[in-house]
């Protein structure tokens, strides 16, 4: 399997960023870190290795990112309010930085599909929402779609501008709209077992339902937690039936 590392001075956060990719030819498949984790934490617990087969075939190209929750949203030694405008700024580092390198890395025409588990199901669906004309779809892992979950009761417009609960059922912007409506990869999936939360994946898909989004809720039985067992399972399910 191919594997690369790079790091660039991203300007949008101020300081180096390394990424790592899996594989040289398929979709991009973008992943966002759990809570305070790193861009080798997918391939540290495996879950590069439960979907090596399609890495190695070529159906996917995978990336994966730091997360910089612990300068945001965990950073208890933060106003709330900052933490908002740093989370902004990692959602500029995608969009302007990120995905132009995974473009150059692959090809303009080729899809970017972002996924994640647990506060990276948030980020990750939060980014394709955002942004679906630069996202074509995004698979959410046992997501609490309600970014106050994470923010000890701090509420203002940075977290509601980045808390899916929040904003879908208010966003009338039909452009922005009939972008999410196109993507037939919107994938919510969770377990029913210890620490998960399927009722949260249930009203956000509720929400989509009502805005005449087309979606997939797939809620796994209470043998599956809220733990990397799961999301090993999850990936491969879902790049073998449902991207590919």
């Amino acid at each position: 399997m191919n594997r690369e590392i790079f790091s660039w001075y991203s300007p949008a956060l101020g300081k180096d960023m390394p990424i790592v990719s899996y594989g040289h030819y398929g979709f991009a498949l973008l992943l966002v870190p759990t809570a305070a984790a790193d861009y080798l934490e997918y391939e540290r617990f495996q879950l590069i290795d439960s979907i090596r087969p399609w890495i190695d075939s070529g159906k996917v190209r995978v990336f994966s990112v730091n997360s910089i929750n612990t300068e945001s949203w965990l950073n208890n030694e933060m106003a709330g309010e900052h933490k908002g405008i740093r989370h902004n700024q990692f959602n500029e580092y995608i969009y302007n930085e990120v995905v132009p390198y995974i473009k150059n890395k692959t090809s303009w025409e080729t899809p970017i599909y972002v996924s994640g588990a647990s506060f990276g199901a948030l980020h990750s669906m939060n980014l394709f929402l955002k942004r679906p004309d630069l996202i074509s779809g995004a698979i959410a892992m046992s997501g609490v779609y309600d970014l106050m979950e994470y923010t000890k009761g701090h509420y203002d417009d940075q977290v509601y501008y980045n808390s899916p609960m929040h904003y879908m059922p208010n966003l009338t912007d039909h452009g922005i709209l009939e972008q999410i409506r196109r993507s037939p990869h919107i994938h919510i999936v969770t377990g029913s077992g210890a620490y998960e939360d399927p009722s949260s994946s249930g009203r956000f898909a509720k929400i989509l339902y009502d805005k005449g989004i087309n979606y997939n809720l797939d809620i796994w039985g209470e043998e599956w937690p809220h733990d990397w067992n799961t999301w090993r399972a999850m990936m491969p399910v879902y790049l073998e039936h449902k991207l590919w």
